[in-house]
């Protein structure tokens, strides 16, 4: 898949697995379901890795975290 990916996409994913995920496990997830060469954007910021999307999110709040690994809501996803 050569399109770049919105990371609500990625969140999205991460709500349909009902529960937290290790930063690496969703990688390897990303790459499952985007491909391995996908990119990733969001809507300040474009050409990222699925690590660099990971940590742009998080910076931006958009995940909580625990020892289990991380997770996000549905109320974390902006709308427009």
């Amino acid at each position: 898949m050569s399109d770049s990916i919105h990371g609500h996409q990625v969140m999205q994913l991460m709500l349909s697995l009902g529960g937290a995920i290790s930063k690496t496990e969703l990688i390897k997830l990303m790459a499952t379901h985007f491909g391995e060469q996908a990119t990733y954007h969001t809507c300040s910021a474009t050409e990222m890795s699925a690590e660099q999307l990971i940590a742009f999110l998080e910076r931006k709040g958009k995940f909580t975290e625990s020892s289990m690994g991380i997770e996000t809501a549905a109320d974390k996803i902006c709308h427009h």
